[in-house]
């Protein structure tokens, strides 16, 4: 029956990859990254772990609202502890909306020193107008159901009003980034075709906008991707047939356009593996059968995807703040 279910999962997700339209169908499909971040008790939008090291960090942060016409963005504000004007990073959080992990991320972007701002883009779509933590009250799955109705015109209009306001802030030098993971990794890319002045966009396992029509194979939206005026930096992990199915494709696109394109792919590693990679978040080990065999490859592999998923973390990073330091 696992193996049963395991093939019609991906049979069910491939055909969801090249059926879709918009940003990759605008990231209807499940997202599972990796499921081990629920094997610890956890919703996907509270880690106790991430809350615990944001608590100790020594930055200055904040909440603020950022206006977007009638809409009030609430977004996440971490500064460095510099002595020159910083960098500005945008962070797009994942189809499970503001968790304290992404928090936590922000506030590591700071102690690399840059001003980070993270928006709740489900601001005032919740029951009672509030944001992601509102949004989770209406139950099981509500966030990424209400993620995925997000129109794109909207998602564009609340992050360059995020971007224009953390450009401007004390301590910023005008220069704003991008980055995003899972869906804010689509999210990212998308956000380069809208905003030209970005000096980076880094794209954590998403895709390029595409523009096939349903039944046809995944194709980039090359009059979108015409307008990206910023090297766009693609981190995708080998395990993660989804995604990386849109990687040549998008190269290609890529190229004939002459834009940069730079993707990196990390042997071992899963879908998701910035979170599931960092040191305090190990889901739990899996629980012994009763067959000694079986029960030792079990753990062999939990070990295996440990290490592929931390080591990419940190591959990434140093990737990340290299290609940062110079903009």
């Amino acid at each position: 029956m696992k193996k049963l279910a395991l093939r019609w999962f991906w049979i069910v997700t491939i055909v969801a990859l090249f059926t879709g339209t918009g940003v990759l169908a605008q990231e209807t499909t499940t997202h599972h990254h990796l499921d081990m971040n629920n094997n610890t008790g956890e919703s996907e939008i509270t880690q106790d772990w991430a809350k615990d090291r944001l608590a100790k960090s020594p930055r200055h942060r904040e909440w603020v609202k950022v206006k977007n016409g009638t809409r009030e963005v609430n977004s996440f504000v971490v500064y460095p502890e510099a002595k020159k004007n910083a960098t500005a990073v945008v962070v797009i959080h994942e189809i499970f909306g503001m968790s304290d992990w992404v928090q936590q991320l922000t506030d590591e972007l700071a102690e690399a020193g840059y001003i980070a701002i993270a928006p709740d883009l489900l601001s005032g779509m919740g029951p009672n107008g509030g944001g992601t933590a509102d949004v989770a009250t209406k139950g099981n799955n509500a966030i990424g159901q209400a993620i995925r109705a997000l129109p794109p015109d909207q998602i564009a209009a609340d992050l360059n009003a995020v971007a224009d306001y953390v450009a401007k802030v004390p301590g910023a030098n005008g220069k704003v980034a991008v980055t995003g993971y899972c869906w804010g990794g689509s999210q990212s890319f998308f956000f380069a075709t809208r905003r030209p002045s970005l000096k980076a966009a880094f794209v954590f396992y998403g895709s390029a906008p595409s523009n096939n029509a349903q039944g046809q194979p995944y194709a980039v939206d090359k009059e979108a991707a015409a307008k990206i005026g910023a090297p766009v930096y693609g981190f995708y992990a080998e395990n993660d047939m989804r995604i990386d199915a849109t990687i040549p494709p998008t190269s290609e696109a890529m190229k004939e356009l002459k834009k940069t394109y730079d993707p990196v792919t990390y042997a071992g590693a899963g879908h998701g593996f910035m979170r599931a990679g960092e040191p305090n978040a190990a889901p739990s080990p899996p629980a012994p059968k009763g067959d000694e065999a079986a029960d030792k490859k079990a753990a062999d592999d939990y070990q295996k995807m440990l290490a592929a998923n931390r080591k990419a973390r940190d591959d990434a990073w140093a990737r990340w703040k290299a290609i940062l330091a110079k903009l």
